[in-house]
């Protein structure tokens, strides 16, 4: 996201890891689509020097292509999940531990049930082909009615997919962003204790909630972006709650830390350094108000 230049499947990736890994702060990064064969190759070999694990974001290209796993209509179904098939096989070929999408679409109350039982049979399918090259599949809360209007979607609603699909698949995972909770109208309190048993990635980050303001909606923002709801402050109350929840824990070894990303963008006018000290400055700090 930082790179979001690069979410069309082009452009300097060995030199983005190289950026990232000089800053000594990462020891994971969310890669995307990488269009050129070479290029996968040579992300491989950057991320053998430098020590880097890598997870897959199909975020941006379901939303490019509007690609629909709830879709009522079950052609347009078939054709997103041979799409994210062959994503899954990109995935693999990187070595991504886990490959995160999100659902279509909410198409309403009338027929969200059915849509709901048609992303259950879609996410049973990609994950037991997910589960053939090694990769976790996890999904992604995005807002229901401000910016993608997905339908997953509220957290108790989330949950109840999770419970489903892992019938079938009990790897799946749930990933929550604390950029979309405020979209949600959720809190720390109110969302993770109820999807904590499923909860497989969190992304940190901010949003605009004003309507006409400048990155309103799901921007991706820096922390304490004018206009936006997350700041120092917000993040430390997330932190601890992802404690309390037992997400994250004092005494975890290296091996069972948890995956906790940053998902933040550039707005206009400013670059992708500052972006990054911005990241490493608010999680300094709010991890020193934690002690």
């Amino acid at each position: 996201m930082a790179f979001s230049e690069m979410q069309a499947g082009d452009g300097q990736f060995v030199q983005s890891i190289q950026k990232l890994v000089k800053l000594d702060f990462f020891d994971a990064l969310e890669m995307g689509s990488i269009n050129d064969p070479g290029a996968r190759i040579d992300v491989v070999q950057a991320a053998h020097d430098y020590g880097v694990r890598f997870g897959f974001g199909a975020q941006p290209l379901i939303l490019s292509q509007g690609i629909n796993l709830n879709s009522l209509d079950a052609a347009i179904r078939r054709a997103g999940i041979d799409k994210l098939k062959a994503a899954l096989d990109q995935a693999a070929e990187i070595h991504a531990e886990s490959f995160v999408l999100l659902s279509g679409k909410d198409p309403g109350p009338d027929e969200r049930a059915q849509a709901y039982e048609t992303l259950s049979d879609s996410l049973q399918v990609l994950g037991n082909y997910a589960k053939l090259l090694g990769i976790r599949l996890v999904l992604e809360i995005f807002d229901r009615s401000v910016d993608k209007c997905s339908l997953v979607g509220p957290a108790p609603e989330a949950r109840s997919l999770a419970e489903k699909v892992r019938i079938g698949y009990p790897e799946f995972g749930l990933l929550y962003d604390m950029g979309h909770m405020s979209l949600l109208d959720e809190t720390p309190e109110t969302a993770l204790p109820v999807i904590k048993d499923y909860l497989a990635e969190v992304h940190l980050g901010n949003c605009v909630k004003l309507p006409g303001a400048p990155a309103y909606g799901d921007k991706h923002p820096r922390f304490d972006y004018p206009g936006g709801v997350n700041g120092t402050a917000e993040l430390v109350h997330f932190l601890r709650s992802l404690f309390n929840i037992g997400y994250l824990k004092e005494d975890a070894s290296s091996e069972e830390l948890p995956w906790v990303g940053f998902e933040v963008r550039p707005q206009a006018g400013e670059t992708v350094e500052l972006v990054l000290e911005n990241i490493r400055q608010t999680w300094e700090n709010a991890w020193q108000q934690l002690d």
